[in-house]
């Protein structure tokens, strides 16, 4: 059973609040990105929660990324605050640099290996019957996947 990875990403941006509730329900996995270098955007994040408690799956896999470690001299949120923040959530904590590229595929390939051994154990829930042409990517069962 080949698996689709569907990727949206509505940089939280208002004008994509409506279709984005929508897009919950169908979820297997959930990105919650915020600036290291902005303490507002990570106070933000209880709010982004309590929409994805609301709206998504209870079994959605949602992980916690740190983003901009290239700007790490101008860091507003410690890495040990968001790591104890993601662990009350019971969330996957990764930091990366989109600018740089760092640990970006490893946060993909990651979450890709959770879903395999997820939908291995049959604990997906899938709630799109069937995708449309063209959307999303087959991927083949790995067995070298590490979730750490």
């Amino acid at each position: 059973m080949p698996l689709q990875l569907q990727i949206w990403d509505t940089a939280g941006q208002e004008r994509f609040r409506s279709i984005t509730q929508s897009y919950y329900r169908s979820a297997n996995a959930l990105i919650l990105t915020y600036d290291i270098t902005c303490e507002e955007s990570f106070r933000c994040l209880p709010e982004w929660l309590r929409e994805i408690e609301q709206y998504a799956s209870n079994k959605v896999i949602t992980v916690l990324v740190g983003n901009k470690i290239d700007l790490a001299e101008r860091r507003e949120v410690s890495q040990q605050r968001a790591e104890e923040f993601s662990e009350a959530q019971d969330m996957y904590y990764l930091e990366t640099s989109a600018k740089e590229s760092d640990n970006v595929e490893k946060l993909f390939l990651d979450l890709a290996c959770r879903l395999i051994s997820e939908a291995r154990q049959n604990t997906l829930v899938n709630n799109v019957s069937s995708p449309l042409p063209g959307e999303g990517k087959s991927i083949s069962y790995l067995t070298c996947c590490n979730f750490n």
